[in-house]
């Protein structure tokens, strides 16, 4: 019993001690989202980074490379990363036939089910294009469409500063798009991470239900 109380009134005062660190509260949840992998060559660079800042994030894989590297898929998924579903070979979808959008996204499904990735519930068109064929084969699979509210603008070649500045303007609930490929999003995930902590917001999941950043 004296150890217990002992234990307690230490943890109490630790609690109570000027200058210990504690986690900061999340006033908000936005949605950190990384397309086109996953990858050999960029993957575990990017869970290496989202770790070491204490982020999370929904990586939107394409099924012909959770094929080829379900490494990475289980990566993923034991970094604590949510995994989407973005389409197999990644096409125009909405220039496709309802059967040719079935199989891109069932392939994807079994894809990254078979490499550890779990079932996705989360849909992400490519070039986020869609119509109503495309949002009921998506709800034949049960899957919900996240498109995003900024686009960071990676894929088109901008800086790191644009990168960070991107994710500044997120709020509460809202997604932002990034890939895992460009060199610039790596470098700028440690500053993204403090511009997100410096405004109260933490890393979230997406919701299937609302399609909005909730916490995890």
């Amino acid at each position: 019993m004296r150890t217990t109380t002992l234990l307690l009134a230490a943890a109490l005062t630790a609690l109570l001690t000027p200058g210990i660190a504690h986690a900061a509260p999340c006033s908000g949840y936005v949605g950190l989202t990384f397309d086109d992998g996953p990858s050999n060559a960029h993957t575990p660079a990017i869970l290496n980074a989202l770790r070491q800042n204490g982020l999370r994030a929904t990586m939107f894989n394409e099924g012909q490379y959770a094929a080829a590297y379900p490494a990475q898929v289980r990566a993923e998924a034991a970094a604590g990363m949510w995994i989407g579903n973005h389409s197999y070979t990644h096409p125009h979808l909405t220039q496709e036939s309802q059967a040719q959008m079935d199989s891109e996204l069932s392939r994807t499904q079994q894809a990254i089910a078979a490499a550890g990735g779990g079932t996705p519930s989360l849909f992400r068109p490519p070039y986020g294009e869609t119509n109503s064929t495309l949002r009921a084969v998506e709800a034949s699979h049960g899957l919900t469409q996240i498109i995003w509210d900024v686009d960071s603008q990676d894929w088109n070649g901008a800086s790191v500063d644009a990168i960070v500045q991107a994710n500044a303007r997120l709020t509460n609930g809202q997604i932002i798009l990034m890939h895992e490929w460009p060199a610039n999003t790596l470098a700028a995930i440690p500053r993204i991470a403090q511009g997100l902590t410096s405004r109260g917001l933490c890393a979230g999941r997406i919701s299937p239900q609302t399609g909005r950043a909730v916490a995890p």
